[in-house]
């Protein structure tokens, strides 16, 4: 059961706040959510691993609201497949079967629909999952913007340790899959009607090859999180909460694109809160920090792998250190910068 104290909430509404990540959405789950349905022994994982029949089997589920629904470098379509088959690669199972729900809004496109539902068959093709049932609903005009998508996810885990936050230990190494901020930026600059000199498209993508070709080769694994919503800080605040350690950054490490960046610059938002839809962190002993970086390098999605940080014992904090070597504490963000970008 999660033993955290729950806090108090100074408001009676759901806002747009607790939808994007930080202190109003866990604020939300913990005072809601998690008060009336406990906890499975999951470590409030992406995804929980269930007994069934003297084996365990992954299973996870997620809706996905993304405004505009058709991005550069993907949909609402293929997003709802990669959301779910990372949240089963980071409990270490292999994605398999996934269910999907579609809420349709009154007036949409069947053009539209073909393109979403056709492009999601493809990501699961290439994900190796089989989508074996769903549901339609129907709504009104003016109340479902479109399209919703609800999707579970089933696999089968891989790895034979525990991949959770309370597997992290002092001295741990911190490494990143690649750069932040793709799939935000991209969103809000399609909003905005923002161009640049580079070609700016989401970073949504299946992580599972990554995540096996980690564990195939042998390195010690002791933690994995994919940075969606409220991107690498909220990211890393959850797991420092969770395994009650403090995690250290190297701000000079940390790989942000220069379109990304400007993007980010123009519209006031930090790129560490930004979210991301095909990276992902992962924390490893130290010993296995080298052999994990050669793993992770070795397949696309993750070819550009880097080291980031380090877990040192006093906590639960997040901070960063700039190239000056200065030391500042990075606060959970406490609201959404970002609405509906998965």
């Amino acid at each position: 059961m999660f033993s955290c104290p729950i806090p108090h909430t100074d408001s009676d509404r759901i806002t747009m706040a607790c939808g994007g990540g930080g202190q109003m959405m866990n604020r939300l789950i913990e005072e809601i959510f998690l008060s009336a349905f406990g906890t499975f022994p999951s470590d409030l994982h992406d995804s929980a691993l269930c007994p069934v029949s003297g084996d365990k089997i992954a299973m996870t589920t997620d809706s996905f609201v993304v405004n505009p629904l058709i991005f550069p470098g993907g949909d609402i379509g293929s997003l709802s497949v990669h959301g779910t088959v990372n949240d089963l690669a980071m409990s270490g199972s292999k994605p398999l079967y996934l269910s999907a729900g579609f809420i349709l809004e009154e007036g949409l496109e069947i053009k539209t629909l073909q393109t979403i539902v056709r492009s999601m068959a493809h990501a699961a093709k290439e994900a190796g999952v089989r989508i074996v049932t769903g549901d339609t609903k129907v709504v009104e005009k003016g109340k479902g913007d479109g399209i919703y998508i609800n999707t579970c996810g089933v696999g089968a885990p891989q790895y034979k340790g525990m991949i959770a936050p309370c597997s992290i230990q002092e001295g741990d190494i911190i490494l990143l899959s690649g750069d932040i901020g793709r799939h935000g930026m991209t969103i809000m600059s399609m909003r905005e009607g923002l161009e640049f000199d580079s070609d700016l498209t989401s970073d949504s993508a299946a992580l599972w090859p990554s995540v096996d070709a980690l564990i195939r080769s042998g390195a010690c694994i002791h933690c994995l999180r994919d940075v969606t919503r409220g991107g690498l800080t909220t990211t890393l605040h959850e797991l420092a909460g969770a395994s009650g350690l403090s995690f250290e950054l190297d701000e000079a490490l940390i790989p942000v694109r220069h379109d990304v960046r400007s993007a980010c610059e123009m519209l006031g938002l930090d790129p560490m809160q930004v979210a991301c839809e095909g990276r992902y962190i992962i924390i490893v002993p130290q010993e296995s920090q080298e052999q994990a970086l050669a793993a992770l390098r070795s397949v696309e999605v993750s070819q550009e792998a880097k080291t980031i940080g380090v877990v040192r014992a006093s906590g639960p904090t997040l901070s960063m250190k700039n190239v000056l070597g200065v030391k500042r504490i990075l606060s959970m963000p406490s609201g959404a910068q970002l609405p509906r970008i998965c």
